[in-house]
């Protein structure tokens, strides 16, 4: 009969050697982790416009907030940007996902719409142009997104949107309300998708403010209260500066404990005096 040798049992030098070891190897991923967050947001920052366009009678103003823990940077954007038409283009959207992948997918996506508009300007074209554009990419990310066109000749603001959040709009004299527009499926889900289209003559004095969902959504705060909390800001600043009110909308993303990272977007029109 063979006798077993009783198990060896570890010293402790060696647990104390495997922990090092351990503790090496978790500081590691979380060097790695880190570094991966800070370029994450680094792209995110410089792929963002550092102005928008203005017109006589439109102003336009936005602000980005990352992740309050950081594990969440990358993905949402605005953008607005001239046609050759004379008219103004607007976006704003969020990334499924998040990191350095997302960052990058964004940036793709703004160079898609930017493309996309130069040759269709109507914004249902627009979506479902950029739509096919990123599934012939065949990535693994889509996104959300409203697009939005404004005639300075006619004041008509026309917006299309793939599956993002409602805008909130107000006017001075009280009125107020969410954009809910039909719209269709996030971009880079289905070939061949439609985007309607709703057109809106702007009255003398009104405030557009798109946000992303990682204004109006955290743990335990879901989005219809995040989009009354925005329409209580957006009423009650309706007469400041757009730059103003983007930053006072932003806020509201602290109230939620988002997350996520967060975007605003918003657009004054003012009738020009003569």
């Amino acid at each position: 009969m063979t006798r077993r040798r009783p198990p060896r049992h570890a010293s402790a030098d060696e647990l104390l050697t495997e922990l090092g070891r351990l503790t090496e190897q978790a500081l590691e991923r979380a060097e790695l982790q880190q570094a991966r967050v800070e370029l994450a947001e680094a792209l995110q920052r410089e792929l963002l416009p550092a102005e928008l366009p203005q017109l006589p009678g439109l102003r336009a103003a936005a602000r980005y907030a990352p992740a309050r823990h950081g594990l969440n940077i990358g993905g949402d954007w605005y953008d607005g940007f001239p046609l050759p038409d004379g008219s103004l283009a607007f976006s704003i959207g969020d990334v499924q996902g998040h990191d350095v992948e997302a960052a990058a997918f964004m940036g793709q996506v703004r160079v898609g719409l930017r493309a996309v508009a130069a040759t269709a300007a109507d914004p249902g074209q627009v979506l479902s142009r950029a739509n096919d554009l990123l599934l012939s990419m065949d990535t693994r990310l889509f996104a959300t997104c409203s697009f939005l066109r404004f005639d300075p000749v006619t004041r008509e603001l026309a917006h299309a949107r793939a599956g993002h959040v409602p805008w909130v709009w107000a006017t001075p004299d009280g009125r107020w309300g969410l954009g809910e527009d039909e719209g269709g499926l996030p971009l880079g889900v289905l070939p061949d998708e439609s985007y309607p289209v709703t057109r809106r003559l702007l009255p003398a004095s009104c405030a557009f403010v798109l946000v992303t969902d990682g204004v109006i959504e955290g743990p335990a705060f879901p989005i219809s209260a995040g989009l009354a909390e925005v329409a209580r800001v957006t009423r009650a600043g309706v007469d400041a500066e757009p730059a103003e009110l983007a930053a006072a909308v932003i806020k509201v993303a602290d109230l939620t404990g988002h997350t996520d990272d967060a975007a605003v977007l918003v657009l004054r029109h003012d009738l020009p005096p003569g």
